[in-house]
């Protein structure tokens, strides 16, 4: 059964290179059922999804699983349909016939006999413009024309329920509207506003204020606020009453009297073979993101504007021009990942994107130096895990790595301040959103449950990535000392690691993990071409040549006939060594290249119909770093053979959730984790490919990609 699957596998893979050849074309992304598909994806509270088949299949919801409903209709004609949302399940849909997820794009197009309806939600998360990336604003836009050569009369609809705006739905919001130059608002708050008093993982937002902005320029709107019996006002009449319901704070589970909800009817007016277009903006003001070290720090778009009714000007005036930025950007990536991986892969990589960006909030400091700061959700609520950045890091490096400063700068103030006083580093700076000081393991008190050689080699690999991306070591210059003292650590106690965990903390401890022990030497390896870059030759020296003593020893305590063991001292065991991806990318060729590839041929023989599990002790695997795995791989073949079963997850598991990246290789079931940030780990493979890392890198004007064997160009 295992080797049939693989070897389907690899005939689809080189069948379709075989076709790629002859006929000279680009191959486009292929085709993914998503388990849940991302509309409104910012940061870890303003993440709306939508988990069904159809938009219409049921209601909205935050990535935690709490209905966050947005529920639209259409009139055409007299006749009213649903185009979003389950909530009146009387009224006809639309029927879906196609659904396009992009790097910043879900497509969605509707028809029935008379129209056809095109939805896009357009989020520009674009890791090369933080001027952009930080404004917490989705554009919804609908495109509609005839089908049937006629003119047809229609009408839009759309209503966000008010718990939007609340962690439970129990608690009280208020209501309002204004006006800007261009723009009309609606806006809902929880009366409370208990700003940063929460932290934890199954949490929403409940202070800040959600804003719906319909553009005054795009045609005629009706507008109102605080009823969701609206709905059934428009639907029977097509028309909103002309009055705001001001009974005022509600709580949004309430039915008597109803919920309330901000809403809107667009009218297109007569619609005929032409497309006619209208959208409008959903954002989020959080005024205050997260605390750090007991300072609260606002988004980053504070940078560029001095309040919330500017940043939603610039957002509607950008419109236009963000939109079409947007479908140049996401066909771009999108040929480049097909290039670097497969049609399927570059499908995998395209769901992954907003999910992992939409992981972390951007915040700016006093000083108005960026962090990005993650939430380690559906594990723990952690803001900032080391063990979360490290697999998330491939996409930021790959599209930006000042993001990857971005994240790894509010880390390394806080290890080289006097309360971290351990000499590794420390596993997280809190629990989001409140990151004051390390909370998971032992804390700040004991080394009970730490991650000492995990969090300390993942540390120093992020920062000699970060280095190698830019060809500049000033990040790693500025904090020498700190990384020199986890090398020191690592150089004692990483080879052969006593009992402890690391970043697959559920599997629990292991002693001797080699897996790990390569992580060490190749943090060792990057520390020394790291300290060769900033001329200091001795440690270079010193730290390069025990790090090749340590790959010989391992080669030869870790052989286990045809591959290699989970532990050293453990016969009959194998796992995944996916920390063995940097030897290639970056250049440090610490193990002989037989190595990878005996694992990736003993990898092939063991790929069940979901996946590779993540070793011999389960039938589970980490979705991130089985694709880490399938890196090693030397011919494209081999990769997509380990590709396609996670290919096959996502489109037939039937847990319903943003991307899990912890399931069963067997059953297609979620064992735990989604909606993590992790899963940018899957752009490793593009990072695989020196030239096109630098292509992506370089365009942000802060260097090029380089490595031992080729300097890629600056960005065209």
């Amino acid at each position: 059964m295992k080797l049939s699957v693989w070897n389907k596998a690899l005939m689809a893979g080189l069948l379709g290179l075989a076709a790629v050849g002859a006929s000279g074309q680009q191959q486009a992304a292929a085709d993914l059922r998503a388990p849940a598909t991302p509309l409104v994806v910012h940061d870890p509270y303003f993440s709306i999804w939508s988990e069904a088949d159809q938009l219409t299949g049921g209601t909205t919801r935050h990535w935690t699983g709490r209905q966050q409903a947005i529920n639209g209709l259409v009139r055409v004609d007299g006749k009213i349909y649903r185009w979003l949302g389950d909530a009146d399940g009387g009224i006809p849909a639309l029927d879906e016939t196609h659904r396009q997820v992009t790097a910043t794009r879900t497509i969605v197009t509707q028809q029935n006999a008379e129209i056809e309806l095109r939805v896009t939600f357009l989020t520009p998360s674009f890791p090369d413009d933080l001027r952009i990336l930080a404004r917490p604003v989705t554009y919804l836009s609908w495109e509609v024309k005839s089908r049937d050569g006629s003119s047809h009369d229609v009408s839009i609809y759309l209503d966000v329920d008010g718990a939007v705006a609340t962690n439970m739905a129990d608690e009280p919001v208020v209501w309002s509207r204004a006006k800007l130059d261009e723009l009309d608002l609606l806006r809902v708050g929880t009366s409370r506003q208990p700003m940063l008093e929460q932290n934890g993982d199954d949490l929403r937002i409940n202070w800040g204020y959600f804003y719906l902005a319909v553009p005054r320029a795009g045609g005629e709107a009706e507008l109102a606020a605080g009823n969701q019996d609206y709905r059934g006002r428009f639907a029977a009449t097509g028309q909103l009453p002309a009055e705001d319901d001001l009974d005022q704070p509600r709580m949004p589970r309430s039915n008597h009297p109803p919920a309330p909800a901000l809403n809107v009817a667009l009218k297109l007016g007569q619609v005929g073979p032409a497309t006619v277009a209208r959208h409008v903006l959903l954002a989020y003001d959080d005024v205050y993101s997260v605390e750090y070290m007991h300072q609260r720090l606002q988004g980053y778009w504070h940078k560029e504007f001095a309040s919330f009714s500017d940043l939603l000007k610039a957002a509607e005036h950008d419109y236009e021009t963000l939109k079409v930025r947007a479908e140049q950007y996401d066909a771009e990536l999108e040929r480049d990942l097909v290039k670097a991986g497969g049609p399927e892969y570059a499908a995998i990589a395209a769901l992954a994107f907003r999910q992992a960006i939409g992981a972390h909030k951007l915040v700016e400091d006093a000083n108005g130096v960026p962090f990005l700061m993650p939430k380690e959700n559906f594990s723990n609520g952690s803001i900032s895990t080391v063990d979360v950045l490290y697999p998330s890091s491939p996409i930021f490096l790959f599209l930006n790595p000042k993001l990857v400063e971005a994240q790894l700068e509010p880390v390394m103030r806080y290890a080289q301040a006097g309360r971290w006083k351990f000499p590794f580093a420390p596993h997280d700076l809190g629990v989001y959103p409140l990151a004051n000081g390390q909370l998971y393991g032992g804390g700040e008190v004991t080394e009970d449950d730490q991650m000492p050689v995990e969090e300390s080699g993942d540390m120093i690999l992020m920062v000699a990535a970060m280095t190698h991306a830019e060809h500049d070591a000033g990040f790693a210059k500025r904090y020498w000392p700190v990384l020199t003292k986890w090398a020191e650590y690592l150089l004692a106690k990483g080879f052969d690691p006593e009992n402890q965990l690391c970043t697959d903390d559920f599997a629990g401890h292991l002693a001797h993990n080699t897996n790990l022990s390569i992580k060490a030497i190749e943090a060792l390896s990057a520390y020394g071409q790291m300290a060769q870059e900033l001329g200091d030759t001795k440690a270079a020296d010193q730290y390069g040549a025990a790090a090749r003593t340590m790959a010989a020893k391992w080669v030869m305590m870790a052989r286990e006939g045809d591959h290699y063991r989970l532990a050293f001292d453990k016969a009959g065991t194998w796992s995944q060594k996916y920390n063995l991806v940097w030897d290639e990318i970056l250049g440090l060729h610490m193990f002989p290249p037989q190595v990878a590839a005996d694992e990736v041929a003993f990898y092939k023989t063991h790929l069940n119909p979901f996946g590779l599990p993540l070793d011999n002790r389960a039938t589970y695997t980490k979705l991130d770093w089985t694709l880490w795995s399938a890196t090693l791989a030397q011919n494209p073949a081999d990769f997509q053979a380990m590709a396609h079963p996670i290919f096959s997850f996502l489109n037939q598991t039937t847990d319903r959730v943003p991307m899990s990246d912890w399931y069963d290789t067997l059953s297609a079931r979620e064992v735990s984790f989604q909606a993590r940030s992790v899963v940018g780990g899957v752009f490793i493979k593009a990072l695989a490919d020196p030239a096109l890392w630098g292509k992506w890198a370089g365009r942000t004007g802060r260097g090029t990609v380089h490595s031992d064997h080729i300097l890629a160009p600056k960005a065209q």
